[in-house]
């Protein structure tokens, strides 16, 4: 029988700088993330040449599902600290997810940003098996106003931290669009946080 190695928890956290935002982690993994499927982790975030879905209004996300890696979780809004750092679920809480909401939520025209943890002291977190996901994958939210928002996957990617995407996630878009934001890569113990960040990029679809 395998036993897990200790560890402490891993926290994400985003700054808000000059440039926009950019991922960076804290701590000691307890597992390492799974790696990506193949032709996953480095597939381009095209958009959909289908027209658009008609956009939905202002409605808080409350609840992701992701069936192709057994994902359902509640979501809670964040927002960002005095310091411009994006506040994140807290890590003694690592099964929920978390939104921006000084961004657009999920149907809404533009980019929505949903973060999660990749893993805790407790084990695999909320988006640990995020970059196993494959174009035409779908993440279904539901929001406050009882409507859900159904998104295919284009595209998952993994970014070294000092080349984060800032515009393909945070940027303003002409379709209703979503961003799933973890951490991933090589653990560096010196620098204490994983080396990259896996970002799932999805549109709206009927």
């Amino acid at each position: 029988m395998s036993r897990r190695r200790p560890g402490w928890g891993v926290t994400l956290v985003a700054l808000l700088g000059a440039t926009g935002l950019a991922l960076v982690t804290a701590g000691v993994a307890a597992t390492p993330p799974r790696p990506p499927r193949p032709g996953a982790a480095d597939a381009p975030a095209t958009a959909r040449s289908a027209p658009p879905v008609p956009p939905l209004g202002r409605a808080a996300p409350v609840d992701v599902r992701i069936p192709a890696i057994d994902v359902r979780a509640p979501v809670v809004p964040v927002g960002a600290d005095a310091d411009g750092r994006l506040e994140v679920p807290p890590l003694d809480r690592p099964t929920i997810a978390g939104w921006y909401r000084h961004g657009v939520s999920p149907g809404e025209i533009g980019n929505a940003v949903i973060v999660g943890h990749v893993d805790s002291a407790a084990g695999p977190a909320v988006f640990f098996d995020l970059g196993r996901l494959r174009a035409g994958d779908t993440v279904r939210i539901t929001r406050a106003d009882a409507s859900v928002a159904t998104f295919a996957v284009d595209g998952v990617a993994s970014y070294p931290k000092d080349r984060f995407p800032t515009d393909l996630v945070y940027g303003p878009g002409d379709a209703a669009g979503l961003r799933l934001i973890t951490c991933g890569g090589r653990f560096d113990r010196s620098a204490g946080g994983y080396v990259d960040n896996v970002v799932v990029f999805a549109t709206r679809v009927p």
